[in-house]
């Protein structure tokens, strides 16, 4: 049997695409996942069933002090338990998403010459791949101009694994899954930590989209900043518990269903939420995270603004007006809407999964 070892984590976008990796592995083999148990991967891979293997590690300090001289050493000390569960589990193959969970097990690949092979989501690839991708067996990514940031011959264009969901599941379904009715609906998130800007914005107009134009709205708005979203709204809509046009949510743990249940989002600029939004053939509103790693969610967004597929407001700019007026505008015309749709639905990639366990299945 088939031994693999799957890694990535600390968001999102590094730990979906390595567990719908592992999904699709799972009937070929055994699945190691390794990742920090602090962080949202343990969770995940407890509720899936995969054997977790645990590393302490944590992101590069952006300044040179102290904590860098801290972090290097953690690095090496989670380096040297990768050496470890290699040498005792003796994986065929590694597959990584990138990311600073995924550095200490693919370091120690490279070491001990275990093939490994790398996805990253963005348009701008991560440190990790960048500095690693040379030894790796495969390389897939998310974006064609990643590839100017690759020194690997075997790399390929693949898009984010997906769900399954998102091939099958009909708008119809998703959102009588949901309790919705069929008509216009936006969805807004900011990823699962939420996003303060575009809740403050979102709060503001709520009440205008449901009442006078008769959206609905799914809102998740991040655990951490649910009370605060709730207070705000007490404030300025106190009968939004009793709006059945609006569900808020500090997170969802069915995705599919949200986004294949709407037409236009508000949303973060990470790759896999891109991914996601298009495999749903949604007109997006992106404002990208500022202060992400190499500016990666502002280079997404512009590829998506670039190719027709969205709409592109500063995280500064976010205003309740300026979300007002861009929502309502996609609502007042038609045909800007659904080319919005149409070219973001002609970017999904829906086999990235079975090209990218292709790739893992060749280095073996």
């Amino acid at each position: 049997m088939t031994r693999y070892f799957i890694t990535g984590g600390g968001t999102g976008g590094h730990i979906y695409p390595a567990i719908a990796i592992a999904d699709y592995l799972k009937d070929d083999g055994e699945i190691f996942y390794v990742g920090n148990p602090r962080n949202l991967e343990f969770d995940i891979v407890k509720q899936k069933g995969y054997k977790f293997l645990p590393v302490n590690v944590r992101g590069l300090p952006r300044k040179a002090c102290l904590d860098l001289i801290k972090w290097t050493f953690l690095l090496a000390i989670a380096v040297i338990k990768g050496v470890y569960y290699i040498l005792k589990y003796k994986p065929d193959v590694i597959f990584g998403t990138g990311g600073y969970v995924s550095a200490p097990v693919l370091i120690a690949a490279a070491i001990l010459k275990t093939p490994f092979v790398m996805h990253d989501c963005d348009a701008q690839p991560g440190l990790v791949t960048r500095h690693l991708s040379p030894y790796a067996a495969g390389v897939s990514l998310a974006f064609e101009c990643a590839q100017d940031y690759i020194n690997n011959e075997n790399c390929y264009i693949t898009g984010n694994p997906l769900r399954e969901g998102f091939k099958t599941l009909t708008k119809a379904d998703a959102r009588r899954a949901l309790g919705l009715e069929d008509k216009l609906t936006l969805c807004i998130m900011g990823g699962s930590q939420g996003a303060k800007s575009i809740n403050s914005a979102a709060v503001e107009i709520l009440k205008t989209l449901s009442q006078k134009y008769d959206m609905q709205i799914i809102f998740q708005t991040g655990k951490k900043k649910f009370s605060t979203v709730e207070e705000h709204l007490a404030m300025c809509y106190p009968e939004y518990k009793s709006d059945k046009n609006i569900i808020i949510r500090p997170y969802f743990d069915d995705m599919v269903s949200v986004l294949k249940a709407s037409d236009i989002a508000v949303s973060r600029a990470g790759s896999l939420s891109i991914s996601e939004l298009c495999a749903s053939g949604i007109a997006s509103i992106f404002v990208p995270y500022p202060h992400a790693a190499a500016d990666h969610q502002r280079k997404n967004a512009r590829f998506m603004e670039q190719k027709g597929a969205g709409i592109y407001i500063e995280d500064d700019e976010i205003t309740p007006e300026i979300l007002l007026n861009t929502v309502v505008g996609l609502v007042d015309t038609p045909d800007k809407l659904q080319t919005l749709q149409k070219n973001a639905l002609s970017l999904a990639k829906f086999n990235a999964a079975f090209d990218i366990v292709k790739l893992i299945n060749e280095s073996l």
